[in-house]
């Protein structure tokens, strides 16, 4: 009997001194040794990719998109972009009832819309179309909703906006609904606009693309990107 409480006792001993021991390596010593190697090595990257203006206010992060748009008029229920800055790809990828709908931290996904949601086939060659007049609600009708309300947003006096070149990212949301970037191909487009709105020669705005036009990671991974956010405070320091 006191042999067995003995080797009890021992075994008890040692696991809680393997605890102890474990507690100390794994929660105390590694974490503090791969935070102080981030901050070392990577320190922007480890505090959120922060972004600041010429004030050195942080002003977002470099991988969470946002919207620019007007202060909500009374009976709007969606409130209207602010069309002197570059937009974002659309935010609604959960839909309307979604807390994400602006860019929330809440949660964020793609909408479980199918591709051809609200389209019709061709009868000769099996093609999804959407038809001129979608369901209300279905994905062709977001998507030509947003289409036209590109060409009507971005259309100015000498330069009008052909419906054939809308690059997919100014009429679909990202896979999360927070894609910080758009394409280049989006990003011009709105140069003529962004120009006139803001009273400044379109080949400054041209210039500011050009300049914050990422290429492909490593040379080979991804695409051509803007990130909007940085586009938009060089365009209000070009602006003041």
């Amino acid at each position: 009997m006191n042999t067995s409480l003995g080797s009890t006792a021992r075994l008890l001993g040692a696991a809680l001194r393997a605890l102890l021991v474990l507690t100390v390596v794994t929660g105390v010593l590694y974490p503090l040794a791969i935070t102080g190697v981030a901050q070392g090595l990577f320190s922007h990257q480890a505090n959120g990719s922060e972004i600041k203006d010429a004030d050195g206010k942080v002003v977002g992060s470099s991988l969470i998109g946002q919207t620019y748009n007007l202060p909500l008029k009374k009976g709007e229920q969606t409130p209207s972009p602010d069309l002197k800055w570059f937009q974002p790809r659309p935010s609604n990828g959960l839909g309307a009832n979604s807390v994400n709908t602006q860019y929330r931290l809440i949660l964020s996904g793609a909408t479980n819309r199918s591709g051809e949601d609200g389209a019709e086939h061709d009868p000769k060659t099996g093609k999804a179309y959407c038809p001129a007049k979608p369901a209300e609600g279905t994905l062709c009708a977001q998507v030509m909703d947003a289409e036209a309300a590109v060409v009507k947003d971005n259309s100015v006096p000498g330069y009008k906006v052909d419906a054939a070149q809308i690059p997919p990212d100014a009429v679909t949301s990202s896979g999360s609904g927070l894609d910080p970037h758009i394409s280049p191909e989006y990003a011009e487009l709105q140069v003529h606009r962004v120009a006139e709105r803001n009273g400044i020669p379109v080949s400054e705005v041209e210039h500011l693309v050009s300049a914050h036009t990422e290429g492909r990671t490593l040379g080979f991974l991804g695409e051509p990107r803007v990130n909007v956010l940085e586009l938009n405070l060089a365009l209000k320091e070009l602006t003041g």
